[in-house]
């Protein structure tokens, strides 16, 4: 079964209709999910997912419960480094999460930098990434650093500064490479 980290912003409160499919052929293919429990793009997708009553589904959390698993899915806790705040405190979860996809589904609002380093941490990986871009309602699939690196480019300085800024120095030096 291949898995899939569906993940996005969390100002995105309606997924668009193409996201909306996508979601219905993960499921239809019977793919595992990965999820996250953010507000936004996550508990939406969380939605969609519940509405077809599907099980395949995972939901990675940083804090001691989920904040939402609409699904009452397996829930993982993956605990944030001591000291974690802000995005640090759901960061690691990301990660997590990264590692274990064959494929990604990001929804993006074009400036999220959590979101950006999803698609980054897939990449690298050599995970393709499906992105839905609802800034600029464009679609693209990310296979490796260079497409990420062209996506990024039309974000503009301020959001790849607040992209660098969240990295890890591994993450630093494999985007160097």
């Amino acid at each position: 079964m291949a898995m899939v980290f569906i993940g996005g912003s969390r100002d995105i409160l309606d997924l668009p209709e193409p996201v909306a499919d996508r979601i219905g052929s993960i499921v239809a293919a019977e793919h595992g999910v990965l999820i996250g429990d953010a507000p936004g793009a996550d508990a939406e997708a969380q939605s969609v997912l519940a509405g077809y009553g599907y099980d395949h589904v995972g939901v990675f959390h940083g804090g001691k419960e989920p904040r939402n698993n609409l699904g009452d899915w397996a829930a993982y806790h993956i605990p944030p480094p001591g000291g974690a705040q802000g995005f640090a405190l759901h960061a690691e979860k990301d990660r997590e999460m990264a590692r274990r996809a064959d494929f990604g589904l990001m929804i993006w609002n074009g400036e999220s930098p959590g979101t950006a380093l999803n698609m980054l941490r897939l990449a690298l990986a050599g995970n393709p990434c499906v992105v839905y871009d609802t800034m600029r309602r464009t679609v693209c699939t990310l296979h490796d650093a260079a497409d990420w690196r062209a996506m990024i480019d039309d974000a503009g300085p301020d959001i790849r500064r607040q992209i660098e800024a969240r990295m890890t120095p591994d993450e630093r030096r494999e985007l160097a490479a």
